[in-house]
């Protein structure tokens, strides 16, 4: 027997080694592949953000593309997995936010190139660590091509595109309503929104003939439009635009009468007064109807002059008990309801409620890149492995809305741009050339704001690639799998495909393959508040990184959440001590074979009368078929059931007894053989550990065999 298999399979030392083993060989870099490996397969590694450790999704995400990875370079391709870091902007910002409360500093009072080149640093060191970590989960991935969001070349790209939008008229500069958090001083992204149920006051106010009702009273000081259905018959002896005199917060106003379409005559009294500056329907009828309209709320929360000398500067929440305490005083409060249900939005790190803002902004006229998308998804050339994320993708891109692409924080690619200090006029200026106003003449300043993360980011497969002129780009690109979770479709996903088509004619991948979220042994969301969340890596060191990759692939199917638990990642540890013993039981008695050739005509010979090896091809097609068909879950399913019943409990059972056979002993290295190639993929570390001691001639790293057939 040999020395190693005397003692229990150990990991822990195993899988450095090995790692080690296959960086040393060079094998992850495409262009060192062996001569039969010719056709490309790419994967453009989703960048994790670089400002913590890695977690659950993180893990799921490599385990799945290295597991096709693997898969397709044992197949012969010339595989290419790209990694790759996101600076991740407001994210990462707001991450470091954190940890200078905790020093006692804040933002606000440092020099913005200051806080930039500390964020940079900090930056810096986790993504070293996390590429450690992403190492340790097995990741075949081509460190030599590794790139980050921040690198002068992607910010060039990102820039040319930037431009190019300017040109082709999809890019202007506005006053749009943006979701503003006042904690954190920026716009966001709907992704970095959460809309919540909560429980208000609802008020119900007099408004000269009229009632309204709201739980906002602190917006109300700049309403002087009541708008209602043209078709509500309650009403119809109003005409739009006419006027009528009330009384209201602060004394007298002159209200007028308008009539849209929008209003629900069913909910409350059919009649409503609009906010234009701080709400989006609001802002809408404003538009539609050409109304003037004056912020009510400033950028910090509190209270404009408009409010007047009694609640000017006051905060908006403290402010709503005195308002409607004064309405009351004048006989303008009608009634209130409590506990009234609404959904709301907050910011999805500090959890504050959001304040729709009024603000210039850059944005992107989307629709015109969305109908490209969809169509290149209708004609095939994008396929989602689950039809309801194709739909849901379809709906989006025709539902689709402007984007707002700039941030107001420090961490990210600043906006190559001028603003006009008069007009406020927006030009693109890629080389700082811009001294003055192409509208006006007036002085101009350098842009302050930042890209949202998302449209950097957006542009991943073709920017990581040296678009265009390249040997990368023009051997790997289209990539051929998107793999990320599903709940970035849409502000992800969807995004790379509009960009793609649009800067290079071509989609960014063939295939989508969406996963959902890791979720405990109950199904419930990992929450530190809750105590439930499950570290990988400090799983992966317990027990192994095959047994963890074990569990995230058996019963994960495409697109849908998952659930994991220790004792499912326990279980797998017991299969890889189970596939250890049975290498040390096949080895130890077929010592007396020697060497194999594995295209002797002993082996071939039985490969064509054996039952047991018949059988067994059988089930290796019926795995490269579900591997093909991206349903991982069937094929890990399958081998593992394969080596622990047919293998273990039948087969070697049965040899026991005829293991003096030559033709026995030859059988079982050649299922063992199998299993290890069959298994690499699923568990890359202890297949390759025990591949290096088989007794087989000509043998290469179990990474660049090939896949059975």
């Amino acid at each position: 027997m040999l020395e190693k298999f005397q003692k229990p399979y150990n990991p822990q030392k195993t899988e450095k080694e090995i790692y080690s083993l296959w960086e040393e060989s060079g094998f992850f870099n495409p262009d060192n592949l062996p001569e039969r490996h010719q056709n490309p397969f790419t994967i453009i590694m989703p960048p994790p953000n670089a400002n913590g450790s890695l977690h659950a999704g993180h893990a799921l995400f490599v385990t799945l593309e290295d597991l096709m990875i693997r898969y397709k370079r044992m197949q012969g391709f010339k595989t290419l997995w790209l990694p790759g870091a996101d600076h991740a902007g407001f994210e990462t910002q707001v991450v470091y936010e954190k940890k200078l409360e905790k020093e006692g500093r804040s933002r606000f009072k440092m020099d913005p190139k200051d806080l930039y080149d500390e964020i940079m640093q900090f930056t810096l060191d986790n993504k070293s660590f996390m590429e450690g970590q992403v190492r340790s989960l097995g990741a075949s991935c081509d460190w030599s091509r590794e790139r980050f969001t921040l690198e002068p070349e992607i910010i060039k790209t990102v820039n040319q595109t930037f431009k190019q939008l300017s040109d082709d008229g999809l890019l202007y500069r506005g006053e749009r309503l943006i979701n503003w958090c006042s904690k954190h001083q920026t716009s966001l992204s709907e992704l970095e929104t959460e809309s919540i149920e909560k429980e208000d006051k609802f008020y119900y106010f007099k408004y000269g003939p009229f009632t309204i009702g709201t739980t906002r009273p602190e917006t109300k000081f700049g309403d002087k439009y009541v708008v209602m259905h043209p078709d509500d018959e309650r009403y119809k002896g109003y005409k739009h635009g006419q006027k009528i005199d009330l009384e209201w917060i602060n004394g007298p106003i002159t209200a007028t009468i308008i009539k849209d379409d929008v209003i629900d005559m069913e909910f409350g009294t059919g009649v409503m007064t609009i906010t234009p500056a701080h709400d989006t329907v609001d802002f809408e009828i404003a538009q539609r109807h050409n109304l003037d309209y004056e912020p009510i709320i400033d950028f910090n929360g509190k209270l404009l002059p408009i409010a007047g000398p009694e609640f000017e500067g006051k905060n908006i929440t403290v402010a709503r008990e005195e308002i409607v305490k004064k309405l009351d005083e004048k006989g303008l409060l009608e009634k209130v309801e409590e506990n009234f249900k609404h959904s709301i939005k907050v910011c999805y790190k500090c959890k504050r409620t959001l304040e729709p803002q009024i603000k210039a902004q850059w944005f992107i006229k989307v629709k015109p890149l969305a109908e490209k998308a969809k169509e290149a998804v209708e004609k095939g050339e994008i396929k989602f492995v689950t039809e309801r994320h194709e739909r849901i993708f379809k709906h989006w891109m025709d539902t689709i809305y402007d984007w707002n692409i700039s941030r107001q924080i420090v961490w990210g690619i600043p906006i190559p741009a001028k603003i006009c200090e008069e007009c406020g006029e927006g030009m693109v200026d890629l080389d700082n050339l811009i001294t003055k106003c192409s509208k006006c003449g007036g002085k101009v300043k350098q842009d302050a704001d930042t890209f949202d993360t998302w449209f950097s980011s957006g542009q991943w497969p073709f920017a990581t690639l040296n678009y265009p002129d390249s040997e990368d780009f023009k051997n790997f690109y289209p990539t051929d799998v998107i793999e990320t979770g599903h709940d970035i479709l849409f502000f992800w996903v969807a995004k790379m495909i509009m960009f793609g088509i649009y800067r290079t004619g071509k989609v960014p991948f063939k295939t989508v393959y969406l996963h959902g979220l890791v979720r405990d042994a109950k199904g419930q969301k990992m929450s530190k508040s809750i105590g439930n969340v499950i570290n990988p890596l400090e799983l992966s060191e317990k027990y192994g990184t095959d047994a963890l990759r074990m569990a995230f692939l058996v019963g994960n199917t495409p697109g849908n959440d998952m659930n994991l638990s220790e004792d499912k990642i326990r279980a797998y540890k017991k299969f890889a001590n189970k596939l250890w013993n049975i290498s040390r039981f096949v080895l130890d008695n077929t010592e007396g074979l020697g060497e194999i050739d594995l295209n002797d005509e002993r082996l071939n010979g039985l490969r064509r009368s054996n039952s047991e090896l018949i059988n067994l091809q059988k089930t290796i097609s019926e795995i490269t078929k579900e591997m093909d068909n991206f349903q991982f879950h069937l094929a890990s399913e399958k081998i593992y059931h394969y080596v622990w019943h047919q293998f273990a409990d039948k087969i070697i059972e049965e040899s026991k007894e005829k293991i003096d056979s030559q033709e026995t002993q030859l059988m079982l290295i050649e299922i063992l053989q199998i299993c290890l190639k069959t298994l690499h993929p699923f568990m890359p570390f202890i297949t390759e550990e025990i591949w290096q001691v088989l007794p087989i001639k000509n043998k290469k790293l179990l990474l660049i065999e090939e896949w059975p057939n």
